[in-house]
């Protein structure tokens, strides 16, 4: 099984390095639309508490010292504001949960539009599943403004079910969502027609970036767009046929080469390396070897000569041996790329946990041209 694993990890590194860019070329290429965004149109993060019902027994306690009163209390003003006046005291059923209801808004949303919610338990529900939240403003935390409203049946994708004292549980069952289950009611406050110059703001900031997209943007509309900083690019909106949004249009469907970062990322759990196809590797000598510790339990019967009033016993002797590998050596030379390194490690036959160590010996070795990033 090791060895399969083995043969997969070195061959998508190999692969990974044949479709990494030749030297001196460029193929990154990217829509200006996934690597920007408008600054100050950030999303809008909504929050709201709510009540799901129709619970199979599976809600908040509303008795106890565990119990969760703010569950009763919201079930009789949800009574109250149709007219039904109940003492919270009276109220015992359990198939209902109160619950923290989160959704995020697009800054470009309009009055109509759909958002998916997710919701949380806020009491000590073993379930959400099977219930139906009633309808909950969602609220801006910084202004306390109702931007949504949402309502509908939670989809949990979680099994619970119990018996008898034992129970058996598949994925979270306290956390739902509702796909689509919310509407915005008010306009995000961002306004894109209102302004005369657009702030880019890079998702991952970048001099080198920057400085090629303000060229792409300046070849099409000369002189208006001026890098700030690594992560900003100021432009002028000018008189564009389309306003503003129509000069958006135009920015986003242009073609960026991406000048990517030197970066290998190690996730030690499951053995992935994963390294970018610009990662050079100085003048290094990569030395491998490792101890083989063999044990081995051989059975055995003792057997009486006949007549002798003896017993026949059974045993095992053990035996145990330590070997050592020969050393495997393979010289990198200079810039070597991800393609050489695949190959190199190849041919040493390393494990996953033997590449992962080798990266990073080469790395605290000063040879590693790039960044190495341990998950």
């Amino acid at each position: 099984m090791m060895a399969r694993f083995r043969t997969y990890l070195l061959a998508a590194l190999t692969g990974l390095a044949l479709a990494a860019p030749v030297h001196g070329q460029h193929s990154n290429s990217a829509r200006l639309k996934d690597l920007v965004r408008i600054e100050g149109a950030l999303p809008l993060q909504l929050t709201g508490f709510g009540l799901i019902v129709g619970l199979d027994g599976t809600g908040d306690r509303v008795r106890g010292r565990r119990g969760s009163p703010h569950t009763v209390q919201s079930i009789a003003n949800m009574l109250q504001h149709f007219g039904i006046t109940v003492d919270p005291a009276l109220i015992t059923a359990r198939n209902a949960a109160a619950v923290m209801v989160t959704a995020t808004v697009d800054p470009f949303s309009s009055p109509g539009s759909r958002v998916d919610v997710t919701l949380s338990s806020l009491g000590d529900a073993r379930s959400l599943s099977g219930g139906v939240l009633l309808q909950t403003p969602l609220l801006d935390a910084n202004t306390g403004e109702v931007y949504a409203t949402a309502q509908g049946p939670v989809s949990t994708g979680s099994v619970l079910a119990s018996s008898l004292g034992s129970s058996v549980q598949v994925n979270h069952t306290n956390t739902g969502r509702i796909p689509g289950g919310g509407f915005v009611v008010k306009t995000p406050p961002f306004d894109l027609n209102a302004t005369t110059a657009l702030g880019l703001v890079l998702k991952r900031p970048d001099f080198t970036n920057a400085a090629r997209i303000a060229e792409v943007i300046n070849t099409r509309f000369p002189g208006v767009a001026e890098v700030s900083h690594a992560g900003l690019i100021r432009v002028k909106t000018g008189e564009h046929p389309g306003g503003v949004s129509g000069f958006m249009a135009d920015l986003e469907a242009m073609e960026i080469e991406v000048d990517l970062p030197a970066r290998v990322v190690i996730n030690e759990r499951t053995g992935t390396v994963v390294a970018g196809g610009n990662v050079r590797i100085s003048e290094v000598m990569v030395t491998y070897g490792s101890l083989i510790v063999t044990t081995q339990a051989d059975p055995f019967v003792s057997q009486p000569p006949p007549l002798s009033g003896g017993e026949t016993v059974a045993g095992a002797a053990g035996t145990a041996g330590i070997e050592e590998e020969g050393t495997r050596s393979v010289v990198l030379p200079p810039n070597t790329d991800v393609n050489q390194l695949a190959g190199a490690l190849n041919d040493l036959g390393l494990t996953a946990r033997d590449v992962i160590a080798i990266f990073q010996a080469i790395d605290r070795s000063g040879a590693l041209q790039g960044e190495l990033v341990i998950l």
